[in-house]
Formats: C-alpha cells, sequence, structure tokens
C-alpha cells in the first residue's frame, strides 16, 4: 500500500488519536442526551411507584398532594 507523501508514521498515529478522540466524544454525547430523556420522562414514574410502594400505603392524590 503506498504511503501519501509528506505523511510520517507520527502524523498517521496523530491523526488516529484524533479520530480515536473524536468518536469517544461523539459517544459521550450521544449517552449524555439519551441519559437526559431517560431521566426526564422517567424519574417522576420512579418516584410515584416507590411512593405507592410504600407503608403506609397514600393514595394517588395524597401522593400528588404538596400538603
Amino acid at each position: 500500500m503506498a504511503m501519501p507523501k509528506g505523511k510520517g508514521r507520527k502524523a498517521r498515529v496523530e491523526e488516529e488519536a484524533c479520530n480515536t478522540l473524536k468518536c469517544v466524544q461523539d459517544w459521550t454525547n450521544w449517552s449524555l442526551k439519551k441519559a437526559k430523556v431517560i431521566t426526564h420522562y422517567g424519574l417522576i414514574p420512579l418516584i410515584i411507584y416507590i411512593g405507592m410502594n410504600s407503608e403506609p400505603k397514600p393514595t394517588l392524590s395524597q401522593l400528588l398532594s404538596p400538603f
């Protein structure tokens, strides 16, 4: 395989490191966006579920009421 002119081994290693870093950043951003959506739509139902299964068992209106 022919090597491109002007690029040595060091340049290829740096380019691969840059590509790896970009891949890690993209994956991190993707996973944080998914975690944000899951937390946004899952936290309140989780709190209600845990509250409904505690002793003494409250009614749903007592659980959602601020008083």
